[in-house]
């Protein structure tokens, strides 16, 4: 069976996860169902894990989920991370630029070199390009980081002006890297959207995981509950998901659509 966590996974959040997960892992072995020992670590975290019969627990980014696995996997429920501004359960992208950038205002990095993670992020991909469009704003996509971080980091050291990052992610990375996080700033907000879904293999019964989850983050010391900011468990129906809008794709945008 395969286990992971890796949406939210750097720092001092990989400790606080492995705790997490023995309490999940031994909340379901305590209910006769086999657990793997540990997380699943690197790549194949993510698409290999979320493909896989073998899935027992891992969590996606609502774009792969409604674009390409929601019909393929089994929902079990949403963590809440209290986002600000943000319904339980659901979560936002937050736009920032180089700190020393005399730019202000969104508005004013119409046309800037956009920095993205990857083309299948809600976070670093969609919801920022659905919300500039909804301005007026135009934000070419200059660079395809392969993480929030590293579009972070790219900003920081001028390789492009401007990205997004999920809102999460934002606030683990300013108390994972402080350094980093003062040579940005953030400029605006996305609406919200439904946050990063937990999931298992299609045709799983998603109830055992579900009081686990629930079960473990009850369970979960307040430290590391605060550093993962993790609140809670809903369940988000899927339609809401589905119903976020997709926008153009980076390759489309180079060729002006």
């Amino acid at each position: 069976m395969i286990a992971s966590l890796g949406m939210y996974d750097f720092g001092a959040a990989m400790a606080a996860n492995d705790r997490l997960w023995a309490l999940i892992r031994d909340a379901l072995r305590d209910r006769g169902i086999k657990a793997p020992d540990a997380l699943t670590r690197g790549e194949t975290a993510y698409w290999d894990a979320w493909q896989s019969p073998d899935l027992l627990l891992s969590q996606t980014c609502g774009y792969p989920f409604r674009a390409r696995l929601h019909d393929r996997v089994t929902y079990i429920a949403t963590p809440d991370y209290g986002v600000e501004g943000c319904p339980p359960g659901h979560y936002c992208s937050v736009f920032v630029a180089r700190a020393d950038d005399p730019r202000s205002t969104l508005a004013a990095f119409d046309t800037a070199a956009f920095a993205y993670n990857d083309d299948l992020s809600q976070s670093g991909w969609a919801a920022p390009q659905t919300h500039a469009a909804s301005l007026g704003i135009h934000l070419p996509p200059a660079l395809q980081t392969g993480g929030h971080r590293l579009s972070a980091r790219a900003v920081a050291e001028g390789r492009a002006d401007i990205a997004a990052l999920d809102a999460v992610t934002w606030a683990l990375l300013q108390a994972d890297d402080p350094t980093l996080g003062a040579r940005l700033k953030p400029l605006a907000r996305t609406a919200p959207t439904p946050g990063l879904p937990y999931i298992t293999a299609r045709g799983t019964d998603p109830e055992p995981l579900f009081a686990a989850i629930a079960l473990a983050i009850t369970a979960l010391g307040a430290t590391d509950r605060a550093t993962l900011h993790l609140r809670g468990l809903t369940r988000i129906p899927l339609p809401a998901y589905l119903a976020v809008p997709n926008p153009p794709a980076p390759a489309q945008f180079a060729h002006g659509v």
